[in-house]
């Protein structure tokens, strides 16, 4: 019982993170293009579809993990999204406590991907 409190205390978190984090690039259009132009200057293919697939991607896993449906499916995407990020963060010389958020992000997702989303979940073949 305690495993799967953890694990839903865990889900919890990365779930409302991964949501918080994109709110504002889906409801407004300047955001989104912010970040365009954030993916530009490391010369992302196609900066504008690949902001759009980061930000509704990282929502949908995130309601996913929140809910505990098809969670190893969404945190292996998730870890994939938070790879590039830190890798794009080493790229940017950025600290390591710079890249703190987006390796919490990758490793919660890690973890989720190795555990599946525990007792308390929609999906109850991800345990």
């Amino acid at each position: 019982m305690n495993t799967s409190l953890g694990l839903l205390l865990l889900r919890l978190f990365i779930g409302l993170r991964l949501v918080y984090g994109v709110i504002d690039n889906i409801i407004s259009w300047a955001r989104m293009k912010e970040f365009e132009a954030f993916l530009a200057q490391f010369n992302f293919p196609f900066p504008l579809l690949s902001a759009n697939v980061s930000v509704y991607l990282q929502a949908i896993c995130g309601i996913g993990i929140l809910i505990g449906y098809q969670v190893r499916i969404a945190s292996m995407l998730m870890v994939l999204n938070f790879g590039i990020a830190v890798f794009v963060h080493f790229k940017m010389g950025d600290t390591i406590e710079g890249m703190t958020p987006a390796l919490a992000l990758l490793f919660g997702c890690l973890c989720l991907f190795f555990t599946g989303a525990g007792r308390y979940a929609i999906d109850k073949s991800g345990r």
